[in-house]
């Protein structure tokens, strides 16, 4: 586990927030990941994809760090998970990905937390943190997120960190072994593009 931290190329790179910060996930978190999830699976299961039955298991978050990491390696994801900075605690994860560059220049926002750190502005924290890094360090123009249009604290979040509502998509995702309809949001870049890290985000 401890060769499979060090080799990761991403193991320099954290986003600072109000309160979090974010960065990779890496093997040694597993332990973290496996009981957060696991005394969270009610509290999250309506509002993802079903799990697999392995999804816990200690080879599945192994495929899931070789799959953040071509992820990463090729630029179309970058996954973090979610810390509070007071005590390192693991709250969530939160993922920009599908990320097109081109005449587009965007990516799309999503996000979980896990049942004992909800409803106490993490997450918002994270999102607003990982906006910044898109805007200024990866230089987006532009991101979009979705949600279930019954997941009104997740609506709220959203509109707090600067996204608009801009539609609604049927059957836009398969949650939970359904297909579902979404509320789409969307948030264009106030600031000029540029290259390099800016203050917050070191790599």
């Amino acid at each position: 586990m401890a060769l499979l931290d060090w080799i990761a190329p991403e193991s320099g790179l954290r986003v600072d927030g109000d309160g979090i910060y974010l960065r990779p996930p890496k093997a040694s978190d597993y332990p973290e990941w496996r009981d957060l999830r696991s005394r969270s699976r009610e509290f999250l299961q309506p509002w993802e994809p079903t799990w697999p039955a392995d999804d816990l298991s200690r080879a599945a978050f192994r495929r899931r760090l070789t799959a953040y990491a071509r992820d990463r390696e090729v630029g179309s994801a970058y996954p973090f998970f979610v810390f509070r900075a007071q005590d390192g605690a693991l709250t969530g994860g939160i993922t920009l990905s599908n990320v097109r560059r081109g005449v587009a220049q965007m990516g799309s926002v999503g996000y979980w937390c896990g049942k004992p750190y909800a409803r106490q502005g993490l997450t918002l924290r994270a999102v607003r943190a990982l906006v910044l890094f898109s805007f200024r360090s990866l230089a987006l123009h532009r991101l979009e997120a979705a949600c279930l249009p019954e997941n009104q604290p997740s609506r709220r979040l959203l509109n707090q960190a600067g996204f608009s509502e801009e539609g609604f998509a049927k059957a836009y995702l398969k949650i939970n072994g359904v297909w579902r309809d979404h509320v789409l949001f969307g948030l264009v870049s106030p600031l000029r593009a540029h290259d390099g890290p800016e203050e917050g985000v070191s790599v």
